[in-house]
């Protein structure tokens, strides 16, 4: 199916790695053109190198997006280099275990800049581009804002922020035509993830248990899996979706653990 994507400047937050580069990669293999927004150079080169391998295009803006005045420049910087914003793809942030008991003030806010406000500002400062585009923008959410985890309460926050957004953004922006839709991940191996399960005692144990209770397959969805979904809800093709949080999880958080 041709998405009708070819030459689209689509944005990235956090496409280096992880979800965000299993986005990158397919919308260069729609021959769009993804512009992957991150702190590392090394690591956002690292990605555009492989793409341009494959005979795609693709290019990157170094950004700290918990600082506020990084987003308003990355987004001059890509307007500045292709004169056009086609879509917004938010996806940058991190389970940083910010909790209830063992937080405060200070770290709790720091999350939420680290996980949600970069998702405003990016979307503001990217707007008037958008609308002259009728671009769309796709936000990548977690369960937790659904399920709760424990021990994670600004990341939990920062989700139900993403999911909310979602849907104000998708009423405040129909008269534009800008659809907005997010979905919503629940256990996807990435070098994040893999992380994570390593500081536990019992890692190999932990990971059979987790994937045993994903009814769709017993395994974990992969990147790739979350990034067809988002360039398709990018894409003309999903002309008429909007507001819509998607669970692309294998039926983790919806289905009955018993099958």
């Amino acid at each position: 199916m041709d998405l009708q994507l070819e030459g689209k400047i689509i944005i990235v937050s956090g496409g280096a790695k992880g979800i965000g580069r299993g986005i990158v990669k397919v919308l260069a293999q729609e021959k769009a053109v993804p512009v992957i927004l991150g702190r590392s150079e090394a690591d956002n080169l690292e990605t555009v190198a492989e793409i341009q391998r494959e005979g795609g295009q693709a290019f990157q803006v170094v950004a700290e997006l918990s600082h506020p005045e990084e987003c308003r420049q990355a987004v001059e910087s890509v307007l500045d280099q292709f004169g056009r914003i086609d879509g917004l793809v938010n996806n940058a942030g991190l389970n940083d275990g910010v909790g209830l008991e063992n937080g405060n003030y200070h770290e709790f806010i720091a999350s939420l800049h680290r996980n949600l406000v970069h998702y405003y500002l990016l979307a503001h400062h990217a707007l008037p581009e958008l609308i002259k585009t009728k671009g769309a923008i796709v936000n990548i959410t977690s369960k937790v804002a659904e399920t709760g985890q424990g021990n994670t309460s600004a990341y939990a926050a920062a989700n139900g922020g993403r999911n909310a957004l979602t849907r104000e953004w998708a009423v405040e922006l129909l008269k534009y035509g800008i659809r907005v839709n997010a979905i919503a991940v629940a256990e996807s191996w990435t070098p994040q993830y893999e992380s994570w399960i390593q500081t536990l005692p019992h890692p190999e144990e932990k990971y059979r248990e987790i994937t045993s209770r994903i009814p769709l397959g017993h395994r974990m969805t992969t990147p790739e899996e979350i990034a067809q979904t988002a360039v398709f809800l990018l894409s003309p093709k999903s002309s008429h979706t909007t507001g819509q949080i998607i669970h692309v999880d294998g039926g983790y958080v919806h289905l009955d653990r018993a099958i």
